[in-house]
């Protein structure tokens, strides 16, 4: 006789934090919709045990200038002139599929002289007023500049609940301050470790951001980079927010265009081996896989570079979600 076989559901205790960004109108931003990112109670595309109410969205990065000789030929090539221009690429990424936009910025102009915080608001604003989408706003990786770029970022979108970041041990302070007088929301970034995400969301928290205001960015390596290391954190930090662990329960945003891009795999175009195959379609893959292996890892958010490897990610997205 046949055996019906009942199909064992995990129960959680705890969810994702909902975190919203970007401000519409109505909401007293000028953004043409927020998004609401987190909210699952259940691990990456498990349906049939919990609640997913908002699937993980592609930001596609735009820089304050041309990258040039700093990226890999692949990716200039695919946007072309648009890299001219912040605005211009905004609009290039929004019709290429963006859901964000991820204005992030070198140290230096393009005239090759320091970036400072009057030239990071007109960038700011020139991508405002380019595309409607909610806007994330990276700093170049250095504290003292940062604190510059993000204040200045933050005085021009303000009421926009723009994403600051990244926060990290040494700048978080004056970024945090920056946010909580503008109205946004930062990123807390933190080496491939639980306890130290746990620890900087504390503090950031401590200084009176909201919680429903933080993203965090746990890291993570490229695909064959220490991608299973990474992979491994962000499946910690998911299970501990289903567990109940409240100082673990924020959306997570990381970057596989940036990770991705940085490998030999996907940079080198000679000297490597036949059985690499060709160049092109190998550092499209190389960005597609790793950033398809962070969305199930419990990415939020995954800032990514090439037009291919973003269709091919949301169409993926698409996919598992309706299944």
């Amino acid at each position: 006789m046949p055996v019906n076989i009942e199909t064992p559901i995990e129960k959680w205790a705890g969810s994702v934090r909902p975190v919203t960004l970007g401000a519409s109108a109505a909401e007293g931003g000028t953004r043409s919709h927020s998004i609401i990112v987190g909210g699952q109670g259940t691990l990456p595309f498990l349906g049939f045990e919990g609640a997913i109410p908002h699937q993980p969205r592609v930001a596609v990065e735009v820089w304050n200038r041309n990258p040039g000789e700093e990226w890999s030929p692949q990716l200039t090539k695919a946007w072309g002139s648009a890299l001219e221009d912040p605005a211009t690429w905004a609009k290039a990424a929004e019709a290429a599929g963006a859901e964000l936009i991820a204005l992030r910025f070198f140290t230096t102009d393009a005239a090759g002289n320091r970036v400072t915080g009057a030239q990071a608001k007109q960038v700011v604003r020139k991508v405002l007023n380019a595309v409607g989408l909610p806007l994330i706003v990276l700093g170049a990786g250095q504290a003292e500049l940062d604190n510059e770029i993000l204040v200045a970022a933050a005085e021009e979108g303000a009421g926009e609940r723009l994403v600051l970041g990244a926060c990290e041990d040494k700048n978080y302070r004056t970024i945090v301050a920056a946010a909580l007088a503008n109205g946004h929301l930062v990123t807390a970034k933190t080496p491939m470790d639980v306890n130290l995400s746990k620890q900087l969301t504390i503090l950031v928290h401590d200084m009176g951001l909201p919680m429903d205001r933080i993203l965090t960015d746990p890291t993570t390596g490229a695909l064959g980079y220490g991608i299973e290391y990474g992979y491994s954190v962000m499946e910690r930090l998911r299970l501990a927010a289903l567990q109940g662990d409240g100082m673990t329960q924020q959306p997570m945003l990381v970057s596989p265009g940036e990770e991705a891009w940085r490998t030999k795999e996907a940079r080198a175009g000679e000297g490597v081996p036949g059985a690499w195959g060709e160049w092109e379609t190998r550092a499209i893959n190389w960005e597609t896989m790793t950033a398809g292996a962070l969305v199930e890892s419990g990415a939020d958010i995954i800032l990514m570079r090439h037009p291919v490897a973003v269709a091919r990610v949301k169409k993926m997205i698409g996919e598992l979600m309706v299944g």
